[in-house]
């Protein structure tokens, strides 16, 4: 090993108040993209009232269409060559200001719209928010590009997670409190609730871009787009994820029916907190324990591990659910809310690992190719997770209101917006929020049996690109 690389596997590079800030921006990054995760749904059907057919439409072209811009959204990132600023960071800084502005939009619909303007608008400012959050997504690439140092970079990415996970479920909060203050008006909610989000997701992004450096040097740039798909789709290692991610996002059913089982459970989808909470409490949890059994156990065997622990955590979930609305025990409603914080252990796996097999197989693909692809390999993954992520936020509306769905939910109306809902309702909604994302959850592990770049491997690979880095 050279001096050069020694010097570069020791050395950690990132300052402390580069590190923190760069957290507080993605922590507020994800903020306004939870806003819309949390709540766009509860705000097609319960605000705007919008049928089945009009919400599985709608679930359906805001999948396809932004997917169609990724592809010509990854192909600008990887071919861009890095200015003085680095390749993401200044993408960063340029798109967070429109993207605050759409998220606002997001919840605000011009008072003369309605039919099939409606619907227009509605996926317009949706393809418009997928777009710029495919570009935005450069937030987290930095990640993988702050330092040579392996060990270092494997921390940034670790802590960048848990911000996200965090950041993913402040809107509860805040939706939360402004629903304690202006308790009749969801659609000023939302409007108020976005527009929070939105301003101070803006000044903390440029802040945290503003003392970010990217360090690591790209010794060659994708001509053909189509090549850097072929290094993806050859690459062996490549194949776990895109497989594993495919899998788990069928789990998008179950997380479509959070926010309306909270208000079966609650009586408000306004109280969704005191499940995202708990969730999200044990995802940052999760992940800091995931961070110390990394230094006993691999990662491969930690996520096929996780799988497991997910079916056994969300099937006792569901005992524990249906027992309390057979009988309404306050007792037993409190110990499903300590499930919610034990599934959300689950997450801090699910969350954090394949970050770094991303970040793990992109060297990988680097000490073959010689190209940095940061952006086609998510690209690549996601092409598994738009088919399986369209087929459930398709099917998840159908199956949960209308005439013919199978759980039987009731929308809300003008006179009622907070109708009650039956046992088996309840009970369907709990058995889709669990049993399902545990058995999705153990099927996206499967893959992993088949996973070697870990260990030796990894070390061996990381090695070889910094060498490739020196000579360059």
């Amino acid at each position: 090993m050279s001096t050069l690389e020694t010097r570069n596997q020791e050395t950690k590079h990132v300052k402390t108040n580069e590190f923190v800030l760069y957290l507080i921006g993605v922590f507020f990054y994800t903020t306004m993209t939870g806003m819309v995760g949390s709540y766009r749904n509860d705000y097609l059907i319960n605000v705007l009232m919008l049928s089945e057919d009009s919400v599985s439409l709608y679930n359906t072209l805001v999948s396809i269409i932004p997917f169609v811009l990724s592809f010509l959204i990854s192909m600008y990132i990887d071919g861009r060559k890095p200015g003085k600023k680095g390749k993401f960071k200044p993408i960063t800084t340029a798109i967070v200001i429109p993207m605050a502005a759409t998220l606002m939009l997001s919840f605000w619909v011009p008072p003369f719209l309605s039919g099939s303007f409606l619907m227009v608008y509605l996926v317009a400012i949706a393809v418009l928010w997928g777009a710029f959050c495919t570009l935005g997504n450069s937030i987290n690439m930095i990640a993988n590009v702050m330092t040579p140092n392996m060990k270092e970079r494997d921390n940034i990415i670790s802590f960048r997670s848990i911000s996200s996970a965090v950041g993913n479920s402040a809107p509860l909060v805040i939706i939360l409190v402004i629903a304690a203050i202006w308790k009749d008006d969801k659609q000023l909610q939302y409007i108020i609730g976005s527009g929070l989000c939105s301003v101070v997701g803006v000044i903390t992004v440029l802040l945290g871009m503003s003392s970010v450096k990217e360090r690591i040097t790209y010794t060659a740039e994708k001509k053909n787009p189509f090549v850097g798909f072929k290094d993806v789709l050859t690459n062996k290692y490549a194949w776990a994820i895109i497989i594993s991610d495919t899998l788990k996002n069928f789990r998008q059913v179950s997380n479509y029916m959070g926010i309306f089982l909270a208000g079966a459970l609650l009586g408000s989808t306004d109280k969704f907190l005191f499940f995202g909470l708990p969730t999200g409490i044990g995802t940052a949890v999760g992940m800091l324990v995931i961070n110390m059994l990394l230094k006993k156990f691999n990662s491969k065997v930690l996520y096929i591990a996780s799988g497991i622990y997910s079916v056994i955590a969300n099937v006792l979930a569901f005992a524990v659910g249906y027992m309390y609305f057979k009988t309404g025990s306050g007792v037993l409603q409190i110990v499903f809310i300590i499930f919610l914080f034990l599934i959300g252990l689950q997450f801090g796996a699910s969350n954090l690992l394949p970050s770094m097999f991303q970040a793990d197989v992109l060297e990988d693909i680097e000490a073959k190719t010689g190209k940095r692809i940061d952006a086609t390999l998510p690209f690549v993954v996601s092409i598994g997770t738009l088919i399986s992520g369209t087929i459930a936020t398709s099917l998840a509306p159908k199956i949960l209101y209308g005439d013919d769905s199978i759980i039987g939910y009731v929308q809300a109306t003008e006179a009622v917006e907070n109708p009650a809902q039956s046992l088996e309702t309840k009970i369907l909604l709990l058995f889709f929020y669990t049993i399902v994302h545990g058995v999705m959850m153990f099927l996206a592990g499967v893959p992993f049996f088949f996973y070697k770049l870990t260990g030796e491997t990894k070390e061996e690979v990381h090695r070889k690109v910094l060498e490739m880095r020196e000579k360059n």
